[in-house]
């Protein structure tokens, strides 16, 4: 998959120069990702997503994946908390999920294929929103075989998870969000709820699977994958929380390389966001996919308009990033060539780093001026240099970070370099270069205003 990464985007870099790359969809670079689902805890936009894994050729999804941003841009890759090993119960299929904020914990509401068969709805659980999960119950809350839990908790503090591909269901859940009450409810799919399919006796409405419930000035929204193979984006509404349903409108069309999508929507900072799934990345497909975001407007009456999957998806960042913090070198907004990974000493960070491959960072704000660069490397070989570009790779060089052995890929050090003063707003770019194969890890990077 490296190879096509870096393929693609040298595609890119010809194609859209002089701005070395403005694309900003897919927003995960690193793996393939799907079935995207935003939570919106404090300050802080957290982003829950399926993770296919190379070279899949059905849905081989062992995991799932946790990233956040704080300015819709930059995505911190928090690695995987939650997997099929986490479920004693767990044979395969880490399939569609979505994680809630309550009780001072998040719950994250996952089908999976029992070891028994059939396919049921667990939940993890954590006191962190990038986990690690734990399973909640030590067993299966839902076993009907249906799959793509979504999770709404109303204004009155009543939970409902819906789920369901080929029906819909629901039940009210309880206060401790691990148990519910009353029996499971199935919805009625009539056409005037779900719009009108052709073609498929067997399925006369719209909704096909991915359900994600919702509310909005007092209006409740279903949105769903629709129509078949290949799927399209569309919804209902309602003045309750469970119907009746009246079917509205596609949201987004058929296209983008996938035969599935999955939606996700959400408010964050005064601004509405819709998630989605393609293929777009290098390799991509049906069974290889990546997240998308494309920030939208809704009608002044209150639906949803129509509108196409972008390469350029958000345009303008809701904050800019600090560069005298520390930021982890796993905050992305595009990458070529890089992969993150694990360990137990720092968490995530930022490896397989060849000669010519780069990171970008939009937004930064170096206000009054930045005169030194910090970087948390290690290498087993001699390393080989951070240069520091502003706004495209062939902007300005502000610096060169040299890179030396420091005797393990795990033995952590850290280098300084002075940059020439920067002031203001600029995209930045860490583009790694050096003679080996494997230059050098990366965990976190800051800048100073203060000389080297």
């Amino acid at each position: 998959m490296k190879y096509f990464r870096i393929l693609f985007a040298s595609l890119l870099v010809a194609s859209l120069m002089p701005n070395v790359c403005s694309a900003q969809n897919p927003i995960i670079q690193t793996c393939y990702t799907a079935d995207p689902a935003p939570m919106v805890f404090k300050d802080t936009l957290f982003l829950y997503t399926g993770h296919d894994e190379d070279g899949s050729k059905y849905f081989t999804m062992k995991n799932w994946r946790c990233f956040s941003t704080t300015d819709m841009v930059n995505w911190t890759d928090h690695g995987s908390p939650l997997g099929l090993n986490n479920f004693s119960w767990a044979k395969k299929d880490a399939w569609a999920g979505q994680c809630v904020f309550r009780n001072n914990k998040f719950y994250w509401y996952v089908p999976i294929t029992k070891t028994t068969g059939g396919m049921a709805i667990g939940i993890g659980v954590s006191d962190r929103p990038t986990g690690p999960f734990k399973d909640a119950l030590g067993h299966p809350l839902i076993l009907n075989s249906q799959i793509d839990p979504t999770v709404f908790i109303d204004d009155d503090g009543q939970a409902y998870l819906y789920w369901g591909n080929p029906d819909l269901y629901y039940v009210k859940l309880n206060p401790d969000m691990i148990s519910y009450s009353g029996e499971i409810v199935k919805v009625p799919l009539t056409t005037e709820g779900f719009g009108i399919r052709t073609g498929d006796p067997k399925r006369i409405t719209q909704f096909e699977e991915a359900p994600w419930l919702c509310k909005r000035n007092g209006l409740y929204y279903m949105l769903y994958a629709a129509g078949g193979i290949p799927e399209h984006i569309a919804y209902s509404t309602s003045t309750s929380p469970i119907g009746p349903w009246v079917y509205r409108d596609a949201i987004m069309p058929k296209q983008g390389g996938s035969f599935t999508n999955h939606e996700g929507i959400i408010d964050y900072k005064g601004k509405s966001y819709f998630f989605y799934h393609n293929g777009a990345l290098p390799g991509g497909g049906g069974f290889t996919r990546s997240v998308c975001v494309e920030e939208f407007k809704y009608n002044a009456d209150g639906t949803i308009p129509i509108f196409n999957m972008t390469k350029e998806g958000v345009v303008n960042s809701v904050e800019h990033l600090n560069p005298y913090r520390r930021n982890e070198a796993e905050t992305i907004a595009w990458e070529s060539g890089i992969k993150t990974e694990t360990s137990k000493d720092v968490g995530v960070y930022v490896t397989d780093i060849n000669n010519g491959d780069y990171i970008k960072v939009r937004s930064v704000d170096f206000g009054k001026g930045a005169k030194s660069f910090q970087a948390s490397v290690a290498s087993v070989n001699s390393g080989g240099k951070i240069e520091i570009y502003l706004d495209s790779l062939s902007g300005p060089l502000i610096g060169s970070c040299l890179v030396e052995s420091t005797g393990g890929w795990q033995n952590w050090v850290t280098k300084t370099c002075s940059v020439n003063k920067v002031k203001g707003i600029h995209d930045l770019f860490l583009k790694f270069t050096g003679s080996n194969d494997l230059l050098y890890n990366l965990n976190w990077w800051k800048f100073s205003t203060g000389k080297k």
